[in-house]
């Protein structure tokens, strides 16, 4: 019953830019963490960006400067804002989130979104 929904991916140009939000949505009794991931073709998937639920962010180096993760604790929601997009910076992006359901969970589990498409034309 827990559904990660996101939105706002597409096709852009380089040096454009695109912004993913996803909101976390079922019975959730806290979120630990939230960010995302993405997956080009022929590779592994890689974390983008992370952020906790106290705000402390994690970036790839890959796109340090360019992105700017953040979130919207109340609606379980996380952005990410990617500028000066890049041919390479073309994946599918995941949403990911690490969360507490009960209260008597003591770790989160992991859910991931069902993944959207940043295609980036030179």
């Amino acid at each position: 019953q827990v559904q990660l929904v996101e939105s706002g991916g597409g096709l852009v140009q380089a040096g454009g830019s695109l912004r993913l939000s996803c909101a976390a949505s079922g019975r959730i009794f806290s979120v630990n963490a939230m960010g995302w991931y993405r997956q080009a073709p022929g590779k592994q998937r890689e974390l983008v960006a992370t952020i906790t639920s106290g705000g402390s962010t994690n970036y790839a180096d890959s796109v340090k400067g360019r992105f700017t993760i953040s979130r919207d604790n109340a609606k379980n929601t996380v952005y990410l804002q990617m500028n000066s997009l890049k041919p390479e910076d073309t994946a599918v992006y995941y949403c990911n989130a690490d969360l507490r359901l009960y209260y008597f969970d003591y770790v989160g589990k992991n859910y991931w979104g069902q993944g959207t498409q940043v295609t980036v034309s030179s």
